[in-house]
């Protein structure tokens, strides 16, 4: 059985404005200064799971030549272009039908193009674990996050943990999913230990995930199968760009992971965050004595505390008597905001 990565690249947010923008959201940007995008850091972190022809990128039409520049080793008949946004399940339905008329075997990883993983030798024993587990089982696995805060921000998974899988110990079924809680429900969910942040990492085979669409969303999967015939041919694109606006725009945790029995998770803790706001990219940044994290070269602080500062071109930058702010520059464009207020930055960026 081969493994086939896809990676959802389709994201249009504007959360690290102003390096991100709408034409180069943030997966397409170096936010860590490490000087790999987040989208080639996800493709590294799978180290050799599978070659590179085993590769897929699902993504806007507006962004392909931005993939195929960053990831070259992708064929580049394996960037699947989205003419318009539908959410996660009209995404994984199309990739999973496009691998299924090649690879009817297939073992399926997908992931977000946006995270980061600090641990990755751990990240890619748990992903094997999951692989040996669907090769074995019609099973969905997702992996769960072990929580380490009462955050708001994310989808939680809940667990039952009173039986592991008999095939692998470190596998439970999922009880239910929940989506984003307020700050009184989230604490509640991180003091009982089956509650997992939802990664929005997936593993399937990919007979399991077709067959898991045609039951619960047979409007999407119908749409797809019946391209079967044009998977692979110079009228593929044409057929998408009709077909795939005419699918409903839904996620694939309410289309299918909700609703389907065999659905298991994985708890897993590897140092991972969606890098959703700037305060998460602070929290995952090291930081000096006081609080402050700095992405540059040239920067210099004084009297300054909790900040992130992000300034990776040439520039020096001096920051005195700041707290708990985010200061971040890119090509003519320079903010400087409170972390407790960049909601706000959408409205700038726009």
């Amino acid at each position: 059985m081969s493994t086939h990565l896809v990676i959802m690249a389709g994201g249009i947010g504007s959360r690290f404005w102003p390096m991100s923008t709408a034409e180069r959201p943030k997966q397409f940007i170096d936010v860590l200064g490490c000087g790999r995008t987040l989208l080639q850091l996800t493709l590294d972190r799978f180290g050799t799971l599978c070659p590179p022809e085993n590769v897929w990128i699902v993504t806007s039409a507006k962004y392909a030549e931005l993939v195929h520049e960053q990831l070259p080793e992708v064929p580049v008949s394996n960037i699947l272009l989205e003419p318009c946004r539908r959410n996660t399940a009209p995404c994984i339905a199309y990739v999973s039908w496009r691998i299924k008329s090649t690879d009817p075997k297939a073992n399926i990883v997908v992931s977000p193009a946006d995270h980061v993983v600090l641990n990755t030798d751990e990240f890619r024993r748990v992903i094997q674990s999951a692989l040996r587990f669907t090769a074995e089982t019609d099973s969905i696995v997702t992996l769960g996050m072990k929580p380490t805060r009462p955050e708001t921000g994310y989808g939680y998974i809940q667990a039952d943990l009173s039986v592991a899988s008999a095939r692998n110990r470190e596998i439970f079924r999922v009880d239910s999913f929940h989506e984003k809680p307020d700050a009184e429900t989230a604490e509640r969910y991180i003091r009982r230990n089956n509650f997992f942040w939802n990664s929005g990492l997936f593993v399937f085979r990919v007979s399991t995930i077709v067959n898991a669409l045609r039951i619960y969303a047979p409007q999407i999967s119908s749409i797809f199968e019946n391209l079967l015939p044009l998977y692979g041919t110079d009228r593929e694109q044409a057929a998408i760009d009709e077909q795939f606006p005419l699918c409903e725009s839904i996620s694939i945790d309410y289309a299918v992971m909700e609703k389907a029995d065999e659905i298991f998770v994985l708890p897993a803790d590897f140092g991972w965050s969606d890098l959703g706001t700037w305060g998460s990219l602070r929290e995952r940044t090291p930081k000096d004595v006081n609080g402050n994290a700095c992405i540059g070269e040239k920067i210099d602080l004084y009297d300054s505390h909790d900040c992130i500062v992000h300034t990776t071109q040439e520039r020096r930058v001096v920051v005195q008597g700041l707290d708990g702010y985010i200061v971040a520059e890119h090509d003519d464009t320079l903010l400087i905001c409170r972390l407790s207020d960049e909601q706000l930055i959408r409205q700038f960026a726009s």
